[in-house]
């Protein structure tokens, strides 16, 4: 059954008259008489019906998912589900160095000297947004919320591609909980009680896990994941619950178009929280400290809605943010990055309009995934080692940025990515040469050479080598296309494209039904590790996006999630970057520059490093706006 869509009108009204100072029924400080509450009421209507919503609105590049925390991976639905979810943590905005603080917890966790046990505390009167799965009660959060929205991960009837993330930590008893619902194939028992994963009481959560976990509190600031879901809104919307995302968070969902537009307005049952709450800028950050001057003491969310569009095609979304369309432009498009932004300044005219323009290397990376199940480039055979080793020395990264990407990149040499633990600056590897030369010579060695005279290599069983790319049909990825396909071609592989739109490609290469893919992946924690986690064989069909499976790739990625930082944890890093350049299940590209854009009414805005939490942070300023 689905919540009418009126409700939504109803929400829209309570949160401006909450936030007007109207306090909603049943609140501290209500009007002693219903006389005196309909006055004031009908006064507060008045003047938040005169008062125009403060509507930030901007587009994704690339469309959603869904918005089941459990169920997504994307880095758009991400976004949003960062800003209707909440974890226990979360990342300070504009702190720097990043910094973890408490968000629905009162505290940070007591943790065991062995770092295996890990009690948390919530903070009481935190409600979900209203919502009829409640019945018309208000529904407060508990610490069995928390225990049942990481149950959800290890059920398998969800096929969570965040349950690798999960299965890592490894919770006491809740691996075997998912193995024996396999195994009878029966549904996933979420009464069972877990030595790993306890509610003490009713604000009181306990995770306990098998080995030394010194990074754990890094997975639970993770908003986008692993906010928590209340288990009557999931038996409520049954396998619609993707389309009626109902968190805690500053936001709830009140439209969404799928694959067209998503509209968020402010959460009336959000708790009272300020913005010097949540921003702790560096002491010697100039502009964090005047955005904190500018803004201590405002209730948080400062918007009353967020509209986000999905416009694919790089130019027509630039155009709309310059045609006033859009406050914000996120990842502005390549082709026009050094337009806008010459010499990583910003361009005359563009700074005359009172745009502002802010780079910011990405802690991401983009890489070609090859699937290691698959006949043609799979393998741990000399021979197929060799294959995917030629192909990653053929490609032209240097010509990539240049061109395709207008100098918005740098070089990647392995899967670490930048302002994460474990990433060196210095490292090199052959992950990041390009020697055409050298990818001729290695597959002439193993057999890969033209046997039937058509101008092509076949497979040293005499069939023919035929590469086939998943791409999507849009300027950029065929820009990025026709580059790689001339690297293949100058060294003799005929390839051919697939054309599919995002989620669908995403979709297959979870089941192992593509052959290559390129894919964009960002970090959501300070800790490095989880760009490792793509090559670790417990996260097949999940993270592991290329099924690659190493029992001594695994034992070092297990050895490194047990220790803490330091010398020991970072040469077991540089060991895992070793092991991924010479099987190559993946061709590590670049590590993409952000170049964002505000409009002048748009303010508060700086890029987080890790989480897509901060919508709740920014304003927008309508008097500043061109008039029409």
């Amino acid at each position: 059954m689905a919540a009418p869509r009126s409700t939504f009108g109803a929400a829209a009204l309570l949160a401006t008259l909450c936030w007007a100072g109207v306090p909603a029924a049943g609140a501290a400080g209500a009007a002693d008489s219903p006389a005196s509450a309909a006055t004031a009421a009908t006064t507060a209507a008045a003047a938040a019906s005169a008062a125009p919503m403060r509507t930030l609105r901007y587009a994704f590049r690339v469309a959603e998912t869904g918005f089941d925390p459990a169920k997504i991976s994307d880095l758009y639905s991400r976004t949003v589900t960062g800003n209707l979810f909440e974890a226990l943590y979360h990342y300070a905005y504009l702190a720097s160095p990043a910094r973890i603080k408490p968000l629905t917890a009162a505290a940070l966790p007591e943790i065991s000297a062995d770092f295996r046990r890990f009690t948390i505390r919530l903070r009481p009167g935190i409600y979900f947004a209203d919502d009829p799965a409640f019945k018309g009660q208000r529904r407060e959060l508990t610490a069995q919320d928390y225990v049942y929205s990481f149950k959800r991960f290890a059920d398998p009837a969800n096929k969570s591609p965040g349950w690798g993330e999960l299965q890592e930590a490894d919770l006491l008893g809740l691996t075997a909980q998912r193995q024996r619902a396999l195994d009878l194939r029966q549904a996933f028992d979420y009464d069972a009680e877990l030595p790993g994963l306890r509610a003490l009481d009713r604000y009181t959560l306990q995770l306990e896990v098998s080995a030394p976990r010194p990074r754990l509190i890094e997975m639970l600031a993770d908003n986008g994941s692993f906010g928590a879901v209340a288990r009557e809104v999931v038996a409520f919307y049954g396998d619609k619950i993707a389309e009626h995302p109902v968190g805690t968070g500053a936001f709830r969902l009140a439209a969404w178009r799928r694959s067209s537009e998503m509209v968020l307005e402010r959460n009336p049952n959000y708790r009272e929280r300020r913005y010097e709450d949540e921003a702790e800028p560096a002491p010697g950050d100039a502009e964090g400290q005047a955005l904190l001057a500018r803004f201590k003491g405002r209730r948080l969310p400062m918007l009353d809605r967020v509209v986000v569009s999905i416009i694919e095609e790089n130019q027509p979304r630039w155009l709309s943010f310059l045609n006033a369309q859009q406050d914000f432009i996120e990842r502005m498009p390549e082709e026009f990055a050094n337009i806008a932004m010459p010499g990583g300044k910003l361009a005359p005219n563009l700074a005359k309009l009172g745009i502002r323009g802010l780079r910011t290397v990405g802690p991401e990376g983009v890489l070609t995934v090859y699937n290691m199940d698959d006949p043609v480039v799979g393998g741990y055979t000399p021979a197929k080692i060799a294959l995917r080793r030629a192909l990653n020395l053929a490609v032209d990264i240097p010509r990539e940025i240049n061109l395709a990407r207008r100098g918005q990149a740098i070089p990647a040499q392995s899967p670490s990515v930048p302002h994460t633990t474990g990433y060196d600056p210095a490292y090199r590897s052959e992950m990041g040469e390009f020697s055409p030369a050298k990818a001729r010579a290695l597959l002439d060695m193993h057999g890969y050479v033209d046997q039937d005279g058509d101008g092509w290599r076949d497979q040293p069983n005499g069939q023919p080598l035929l590469l086939v790319r998943r791409t999507m049909p849009d300027t950029f990825e065929r820009q990025l296309d026709e580059l790689w396909q001339k690297n293949m071609n100058a060294i003799g592989i005929r390839v051919e494209f697939k054309f599919a739109k995002w989620p669908e490609n995403l979709k297959a290469m979870q089941a192992g039904k593509l052959m290559v893919w390129r894919v964009g992946s960002s970090a959501s924690q300070l800790d490095g590790q989880g760009a490792f986690q793509r090559l670790y064989g417990p996260s097949t069909g999940a993270a592991n996006l290329s099924r690659f499976r190493l029992p001594e790739y695994d034992a070092v990625y297990n050895r490194m999630s047990a220790l803490p930082n330091g010398p020991e944890r970072d040469a077991l890093f540089l060991q895992a970057k070793r092991i991924s350049a010479v099987y190559a299940p993946y061709k590590q590209h670049v590590h993409r520059i952000y170049t964002d854009m505000t409009q002048p009414w748009f303010i508060g805005y700086r890029r987080p490093l890790f989480g897509n939490r901060w919508w709740h942070m920014v304003d927008v300023d309508d008097t500043l706006r061109p008039s029409d």
